[in-house]
């Protein structure tokens, strides 16, 4: 029987094993390196994304925030806790965008407030009493206490490190704005210590508010200038003045400086008030729990014009004196002290109602906020 002939077929596969071996190998180096290259590209477009994302959400968010106008009798480290608020974002946290304006004395700070080109106040209370005694239609309502003594210094042109208020006598003082806070204080002092500031002294009233320290330096006829901060601390590194006297210490808690709006005001925008104060308790809570060197790093945007050192030294100053609240409710009792003041001053007819110019509902609520929250 013949041998069978087998036909060669041609082999299906005509790539050796090897070869078939090394072009999968290679294919899969292809496809990972497509992978690659799409991950990388995805990896750049969010990156690159990213920013205008977040510049869209920033974007969002401002557009998100309440605009409130805040006038400031002045700009002072007197009233650090409200600049830590601004300074920390504590307003911004709460949905508002604050923008500061500083009026340079209660007179101009109320003026905005009555006409609306201020949405809150900060002034002492004794405007919003004036006011009322005047019989606004529309009185300016204080919701919130920010300082519990007098903000101000009295500065000699000598250093008297034995300094008694008997030592004013038959002397030029230069003084604040008549029926102003400043001014009443620093009266009633006089007054507890045996001084008619009308007879035993001269009290010159006749130079604006903030420009005190200047004429001071500059002219050599008054013999002390009563100053808030930083102008007393300057005056010393100038060495054209020496503080003698901390008024603050002097006349004991008094309700200095407190926020108000007007009552229209608070009926109808009664949730950014609240979001105003708790934003300003945050701040208090930080003065509260924090050393005068913390406190002084996170103000010192305001105050670009005085060195960390001078800073640090004012802050401690009224820390130490117990400047601040722990809360902003105005009780009645520091109401009604300063209208004793004001009595005492000759700049109240009659006695005003405290319901009717003091509110303690938002500063409560904010109180209460800080026994739950932590700051």
């Amino acid at each position: 029987m013949a041998g069978k002939v087998e036909a060669h077929i041609p082999s299906p596969f005509p790539l050796s094993f090897h070869k078939i071996r090394r072009r999968k190998k290679e294919y899969r180096k292809y496809e990972n390196q497509k992978r690659l290259t799409a991950a990388a590209l995805a990896v750049l477009l969010a990156v690159t994304a990213l920013p205008a994302a977040v510049m869209a959400e920033e974007k969002d968010d401002k557009k998100q925030l309440t605009k409130v106008t805040l006038n400031e009798v002045a700009h002072s480290i007197f009233y650090a806790p409200q600049y830590v608020a601004i300074e920390k974002g504590y307003f911004a946290d709460q949905g508002l965008e604050v923008e500061l304006v500083t009026g340079f004395g209660a007179d101009k700070v109320l003026t905005a407030l009555i006409s609306g080109e201020a949405d809150i106040g900060f002034m002492g209370a004794e405007a919003s009493i004036y006011a009322y005694q005047e019989g606004a239609t529309d009185p300016a309502v204080n919701f919130a206490q920010l300082t519990q003594r007098a903000g101000n210094f009295l500065v000699a042109r000598e250093e008297m490190p034995d300094f008694q208020w008997s030592d004013l006598k038959g002397k030029k003082v230069l003084g604040g704005r008549k029926g102003g806070m400043p001014e009443m204080v620093f009266e009633y002092i006089l007054k507890q210590n045996g001084l008619d500031p009308q007879k035993d002294l001269s009290i010159d009233q006749s130079i604006d508010f903030g420009s005190t320290a200047a004429a001071f330096a500059g002219d050599d006829s008054a013999d002390f200038t009563v100053e808030f901060e930083p102008s007393a601390t300057a005056l010393e590194k100038e060495g054209t003045g020496h503080v003698v006297a901390s008024l603050g210490v002097e006349s004991g808690y008094v309700p200095y400086t407190s926020y108000s709006a007007k009552t229209s005001y608070l009926k109808e925008y009664p949730d950014v008030i609240q979001k105003f104060t708790n934003g300003l308790q945050m701040g208090m809570e930080f003065v509260r729990e924090h050393t005068p060197e913390e406190i002084a790093q996170v103000i010192a945007p305001q105050f670009p014009e005085t060195d960390m050192e001078t800073l640090t030294t004012i802050v401690k100053r009224y820390h130490e004196q117990d400047t601040w609240k722990e809360n902003l409710i105005f009780e009645k009792e520091s109401f009604e002290l300063l209208q004793d003041i004001l009595e005492d001053a000759g700049e109240l007819s009659r006695r005003m109602p405290y319901e009717k110019l003091v509110t303690v509902e938002y500063a409560e609520k904010s109180s209460r906020m800080t026994e739950i929250c932590d700051f």
